[in-house]
């Protein structure tokens, strides 16, 4: 009974759908939100690790309670006999609501995902021959949709991935899980991709690429 208790508050939220993603679009709450997931911190800590004075990061923790992405963990008195509260998030991964961005903040997680896919293909370089990974990619995209190479693959790529990972994230939202919010984002990452590539110009964009479709399709 003790060690399933134990297991349980061990448990935590997967995913939470961010239904005002205007908090998310700003770098320092979101290197908040990542540093909390790691640990439950204070302010003084958090504005060690990010350079910055504490009444600004204090600024930044005051809007993420409000919107409720984060919570007091506990409290307990600093080297000075300070009363510091120890703040955690309220899930692993926050995932923005697609349907709630306005046109003035879809720059912005664009970018973050454009840096993902970056990332995706750098390590499927590693694995494919060297004629590149983006460029098989771009070749068979640029064919697809009959040569129009004025489209940026990487935007397109990352729009569909905007619109689709909230999809994905839902799955997860009420998912209590004793994983790390790395592995959980990896996994919605892949699930989300997984279900770009199977469907519309996407399929057959990657299905033209021999070296590439084992590595994603699988």
């Amino acid at each position: 009974m003790l060690e399933d208790a134990d297991k349980n508050c061990r448990l935590k939220r997967a995913v939470k759908i961010v239904d005002k993603p205007k908090i998310l679009a700003d770098p320092v709450r979101r290197e908040i939100l990542r540093l909390l997931v790691i640990q439950p911190q204070t302010a003084t800590q958090l504005a060690e690790k990010l350079n910055l004075t504490k009444s600004t990061v204090g600024h930044h923790i005051q809007l993420l309670l409000k919107a409720k992405l984060i919570r007091i963990k506990r409290a307990e008195p600093g080297p000075h006999g300070i009363v510091e509260k120890y703040y955690e998030p309220v899930a692993l991964v926050f995932i923005e609501d697609y349907s709630k961005i306005s046109k003035e903040e879809r720059k912005y997680f664009l970018n973050i995902h454009i840096e993902r896919l970056r990332g995706m293909f750098s390590a499927f370089q590693l694995m494919m021959n060297e004629s590149g990974s983006f460029k098989a990619v771009r070749e068979s995209w640029e064919s697809s949709i009959k040569g129009s190479s004025r489209h940026d693959l990487l935007n397109e790529l990352a729009n569909e991935t905007l619109k689709r990972i909230t999809q994905v994230g839902e799955k997860y939202e009420n998912v209590m899980t004793n994983l790390d919010g790395e592995t959980i984002l990896t996994k919605i990452y892949s699930e989300t991709f997984r279900m770009i590539i199977s469907r519309g110009v996407w399929k057959k964009v990657f299905a033209n690429i021999s070296e590439a479709a084992p590595l994603i399709c699988k």
